[in-house]
């Protein structure tokens, strides 16, 4: 077994349907306003993202400053399960800078990228498509002779000739590169589009199987697509997935870890049997660690970790969720961390769930004590944004407050 098809076996677990997620939060994650990390905020995350279980951590860019180079060198020394990775760009200088910065890791990984595009060779790197190729096998040659793997990556895979592309991708193969990730650099794919270029240059480029070269998806969220079209490339052979936690990232952001990891347990049906070592009772944890170490967090209704992705205010929901859950959650909050589901009371909201927190807070209501105090709810809650507990004991009737029981459950 060649070591590239060594690295590639290691890295599947020698199970063909395993998919490796690479996660970037510690460098395309950073690179989104607001999302800026001191060394030691990365060393905190990048336990968290231990925990989780995720196989490749990309710690930064070793070559951006001498605080990216700290923070990659201190979390190799610190981190001992996943891969720790560097990203290069097709120079010398970054590949050696990487090399050093990943020196200590248990396993390490140089990540090189050169764009592939004509719009990115004409415009930013002013070199021709001979020249990009020459730089391709160059600078992943000499990264292969400092680790034994090696990521490679055409920027802008998605706008790039087909044709071309593929020629870059041989090339990289020849040169060692054991990874090849064929990134969705501003978002412009569908689903459709995206899965068929991996079929495509899988089946152009032989090597890519025959060498046991892992195939790798990168998308960004530009058309509120990163997800979708991670899941594509998975379905069309891609066997590893770079993301980041709560999708943060350039722009629109990443594809989020945790929607991918989710949505491969959740529809296992429709990915193969698709493996992951993804701990998914850690999502929400590992989404709350970020989210105290940068400036914000998930938005309310962001899928898996929002605050809302498991609360319900609709009557109708809440009475479907009281009678079974199934009813209106495909997964349980338990499943991806989160303690347990949240009835919101407000306008919206139904007898049944008035009286299921009453309940909860000690009070037995008959049905005619039931429906007086739902008027008064009803008229309260089209004043009132938010309903506190107290509010609602403010409501009752004395006689109902008098005779309270003890409470069944606090669960707020």
């Amino acid at each position: 077994m060649s070591k590239g098809s060594r690295i590639a076996s290691e890295m599947s677990s020698v199970d063909p349907n395993h998919v490796v997620f690479f996660d970037t939060t510690l460098r395309d994650g950073e690179q989104s306003p607001g999302c800026s990390m001191t060394t030691q905020e990365k060393l905190t995350m990048a336990h968290a993202l231990e925990e989780l279980g995720v196989d490749i951590i990309e710690a930064g860019f070793a070559m951006a400053s001498e605080g990216d180079f700290a923070a990659i060198s201190t979390i190799t020394q610190a981190i001992r399960k996943p891969r720790i990775a560097s990203l290069a760009r097709a120079k010398t200088e970054d590949i050696e800078m990487a090399a050093r910065a990943v020196q200590f890791a248990d396993r390490s990984r140089i990540h090189v990228f050169l764009a592939s595009s004509d719009l990115h060779l004409e415009w930013k790197l002013k070199i021709s498509r001979s020249e990009a190729l020459d730089r391709t096998a160059e600078s992943v040659r000499l990264a292969r002779s400092l680790v034994d793997d090696v990521e490679f990556s055409p920027e802008d895979a998605t706008r790039s000739d087909r044709g071309y592309l593929v020629e870059m991708v041989r090339v990289a193969i020849e040169a060692g590169a054991t990874t090849i990730n064929m990134p969705d650099t501003v978002g412009y794919m569908t689903p459709e589009e995206y899965g068929q270029m991996f079929r495509e240059v899988r089946e152009r480029v032989p090597a890519i199987d025959a060498e046991g070269v892992v195939l790798s998806s990168h998308c960004h969220d530009d058309l509120g697509l990163a997800a979708a079209n991670s899941l594509a490339a998975i379905s069309a052979g891609a066997r590893q997935v770079e993301c980041t936690i709560n999708g943060i990232g350039e722009r629109a952001g990443n594809a989020a870890l945790e929607e991918i990891a989710a949505a491969l347990y959740v529809r296992a049906d429709c990915y193969g049997g698709a493996t992951c070592s993804i701990k998914l009772d850690q999502l929400y944890p590992t989404s709350q660690v970020l989210g105290q170490i940068i400036t914000f967090k998930p938005s309310p209704n962001k899928a898996i970790v929002g605050a809302n992705a498991f609360a319900h205010e609709s009557g109708i929901h809440q009475h479907g969720m009281l009678a079974n859950p199934l009813c209106y959650e495909i997964m349980t909050p338990a499943l991806v961390g989160v303690s347990h589901t949240h009835l919101v009371l407000g306008k919206h909201s139904g007898r049944a769930a008035l009286r299921h927190r009453l309940e909860q807070l000690g009070y037995t209501l008959s049905r005619e004590e039931l429906q007086q105090t739902y008027y008064r709810f009803v008229a309260m809650a089209d004043r009132k944004k938010s309903i506190y507990d107290q509010d609602l004991i403010g409501i009752l009737p004395d006689q109902i407050r008098e005779r309270r029981n003890e409470p069944v459950s606090e669960l707020d």
